[in-house]
């Protein structure tokens, strides 16, 4: 069809209109890396660098030259990978369970899922159950209270219930027990909601912040995140320790800029490999029927 000329006009203004929101919303990503590589003699004549005429790696020498930084990322990457592997499997398992009419108690076992979505017990609970399974100071005390989230599981159960339950027939016929069912034919038909789940997981466990404070005592315990909090409030106060004597002291502003780029480029890495399946899975429940 041939478009008017208003209908022209309309399209123009929208194409203007969008590549400007993307502009500047891509904006402060631009400016946080360049920041991040600018010299600490330009940023100190100039704190708002469009490009930097020399470009710099001091700030990252800083962070990446504390003797902790590279125990922190080890159990980041940690916390990523098991908790990340643990509440798929869980929250999947308990979706998976509920989808099936043939449990017994399955309407009891819903509605203490509901509870939970709908009432959140809040910090002082979770701190003395933490403590009453003697889980401070481990690693675990980060793992197992998120370990199932009943929003997560109800929305798992909601895909699994558009699983034919012909597909378990024919693998009861051939022999299939209830696990090799699970692990070996409802798994691999979830990949997108198991890719769009564990993105998440992955970036919630990466960026555990709180809990690690609230449970880990050790430092050596403690996460990245909470490590790049520290170097940026030693930044605030004066870095002087990270710089020998004449040394070149790097701007608070750069180290603040250098530790969102640290503490972002894992889940770039990541997120490329599922994003064919993150698309569908994020439209996860949005279309009953």
């Amino acid at each position: 069809m041939r478009e008017s000329l208003g209908e022209k006009i309309f399209s123009r203004v929208n194409i203007v209109l969008l590549a400007l929101i993307g502009i500047f919303s891509l904006f402060p990503f631009y400016y946080v890396v360049i920041i991040s590589f600018a010299s600490p003699d330009e940023f100190l004549k100039n704190s708002f660098i469009l490009y930097p005429k020399t470009w710099s790696l001091d700030a990252y020498r800083y962070i990446l030259s504390t003797n902790t930084f590279v125990k922190a990322a080890g159990v980041s990457t940690y916390l990523a990978v098991v908790g990340t592997l643990l509440s798929l499997i869980v929250s999947a398992a308990f979706g998976y369970m509920l989808s099936r009419k043939r449990l017994f108690g399955r309407k009891v076992l819903m509605m203490a899922l509901m509870i939970t979505i709908l009432f959140n017990p809040g910090i002082i609970p979770n701190y003395l159950v933490v403590k009453q399974l003697h889980l401070m100071n481990t690693l675990w005390s980060i793992i197992l209270p998120g370990l199932l989230s009943g929003w997560n599981a109800l929305l798992l159960k909601t895909f699994f219930d558009g699983i034919p339950d012909s597909l378990e027939e024919s693998a009861y016929i051939d022999g299939a027990n209830d696990l090799k069912i699970f692990f070996r034919i409802i798994l691999p038909l979830s990949l997108p909601a198991l890719a769009a789940f564990g993105l998440f997981f992955a970036v919630g466990y990466w960026n555990t912040f709180f809990n690690a404070i609230l449970y880990l005592s050790d430092p050596d315990k403690r996460p990245l995140q909470v490590l790049l909090q520290g170097m940026l409030v030693q930044s605030n106060t004066g870095i002087g320790e990270a710089a020998g004597a004449g040394e070149q002291v790097v701007p608070p502003e750069t180290i603040k800029m250098t530790a969102v780029v640290i503490a972002t480029i894992p889940i770039l890495v990541v997120y490329p490999f599922l994003q064919k399946h993150f698309a569908k899975g994020v439209m996860l429940g949005s279309v009953k029927g």
